[in-house]
């Protein structure tokens, strides 16, 4: 092929391992999204770099572990319990190659459209690489919701009531429309499906009826767990949702369906589909503990905020005509970090950035591999999040997964191909296997100066 292809990836706020009809859900609808996962490549094991957005966002953009770049907890975020939360960078560093940056250097046009939430005015995507920014800012949520007026820096209102989704779609499509013969690198990074949970009439109606079809709305998903960590909702519960039945949630994942829809038939309209490296993904696992706890990531273990799977596994798709075989299942475990020599690998793109970056391009797998050189993937989130996890790092490597938990430094080991919702602590019956994990991990915590949050001496939870 003479001409790079393009590259279109698509990031959703807060999407769960189990948000997709694809992917098991049997009350979330997502034909558009399924019908182009059959058409390339769809993971089981993928993994994002930390349980929440801007960490794994700051990755995604670098190939780089956040722990290695100094951003480790959603910009904005402080909390405090048994530990001091530690201390994080509060940007994207300007001085992080990234892969607008360096797409642009290879002759593309750079489109950012969609939450952004990696630092200030200064560090927005018009400074990181992006030819064009929209709604690209600050902010990690739409603060005045999902209807216009959104009042989103870098984003003009539409008409009273327009929905962000829909308009963040009509954004990306317009950029697509004008850019002319030139390869495009598109950033889409919608803000759903991220609180407030708000979504369109019409589609609401959709599922609640089949909410009262399927008896749904008859019975009580919650479960009241135990009193969060963190000191600011120390008189709270986590409230763990045990199946998927939220009627808002669906529906709004319904929109977000329609919307990736129409910037795949613009693709194919304008004849570039085949021409278009398309990468489907998350920041984080569904919020499943928290703020009204919307979904439920079962069988993997808790969500967002969580070091257990549902707070860290999702949803990957990676799509390339006639480069990448149709229904391919890859069950290797792969990362955020990953995504970033995988775009340069398939647009053929030598630089070298990747010698400086923990991600490996994952086009070995799309060949017939099944490992990728490397001894595990990690994670390290110092942090108390808002749903109820505790500041913990881990690793998985093969089947096994470690997690280190710094309240009280106490291990715990799990075989994911046995039990994916990490239900049996085995760390006690293969002592050599958690040995093992465990000098590999506080390894790379000392390789990426990874900060140990330290005791709060003030600690006083009751």
């Amino acid at each position: 092929m003479s001409k790079k292809p393009n590259v279109l990836l698509i990031l959703i706020d807060d999407m769960g391992y189990k948000d997709l009809a694809c992917y098991g859900s049997s009350f979330y609808e997502t034909p558009n999204i399924d019908e182009l996962s059959a058409d390339g490549a769809m993971f089981t094991n993928a993994y994002a770099s930390c349980p929440v957005c801007s960490p794994s966002r700051a990755s995604l953009l670098t190939g780089k572990y956040p722990a290695r770049i100094g951003v480790t907890d959603w910009i904005g975020g402080h909390a405090k319990g048994k530990l001091i939360d530690a201390p994080y960078i509060d940007h994207l560093p300007l001085e992080e190659d990234n892969i607008a940056k360096v797409l642009k250097r290879n002759g593309y046009s750079t489109f950012h459209v969609g939450k952004w939430h990696l630092g200030k005015s200064e560090y927005h995507p018009q400074h990181q690489g992006f030819d064009v920014n929209v709604a690209g800012c600050h902010i990690g949520m739409p603060w005045n919701g999902y209807f216009s007026p959104y009042k989103i820096e870098n984003l003009d209102d539409g008409q009273t009531g327009e929905y962000l989704t829909d308009r963040i779609t009509d954004e990306a499509i317009s950029l697509i429309e004008s850019n002319g013969d030139q390869p495009f690198f598109l950033y889409l990074s919608h803000y759903a499906v991220h609180t407030p949970i708000q979504a369109k009439e019409q589609d609401l109606k959709r599922f609640k009826k089949k909410a009262e079809r399927l008896g749904l709305n008859k019975k009580d998903p919650f479960v009241i767990g135990e009193y969060y960590p963190c000191e600011h909702k120390k008189k709270e519960h986590v409230i763990r949702r045990m199946f998927q039945s939220d009627v808002d949630y669906a529906a709004m994942i319904y929109n977000l369906d329609y919307n990736i829809g129409r910037v795949i038939a613009k693709l194919r309209e304008m004849k570039i589909y085949e021409d278009t490296i398309i990468i489907f993904t998350s920041d984080n696992g569904g919020l499943a503990t928290a703020e009204g706890s919307p979904t439920c990531n079962f069988p993997a273990s808790e969500g967002k905020g969580w070091v257990y799977d549902g707070g860290i596994r999702e949803p990957l798709l990676i799509i390339y005509k006639n480069q990448i075989e149709r229904s391919k299942l890859i069950h290797t475990p792969v990362t955020t970090p990953d995504i970033f020599p995988t775009i340069l690998s398939l647009c053929n793109i030598q630089d070298e950035v990747t010698e400086k970056i923990d991600g490996l391009s994952m086009v070995p797998l799309f060949k017939g591999e099944t490992e990728l050189p490397r001894e595990g993937i990690f994670w390290h989130y110092p942090h108390y999040g808002n749903q109820g996890g505790t500041p913990a790092a881990a690793v998985r490597s093969g089947d096994f997964k470690l997690i280190r938990f710094f309240e009280d430094e106490h291990l715990e080991l799990y075989n994911l191909v046995t039990d994916i919702s990490e239900s049996l602590n085995i760390a006690d019956d293969y002592p050599e296997i958690t040995q093992r994990l465990a000098v590999m991990l506080n390894h790379w915590i000392d390789e990426v100066n990874g900060i140990i949050p330290e005791q709060n001496p003030n600690y006083m939870h009751n």
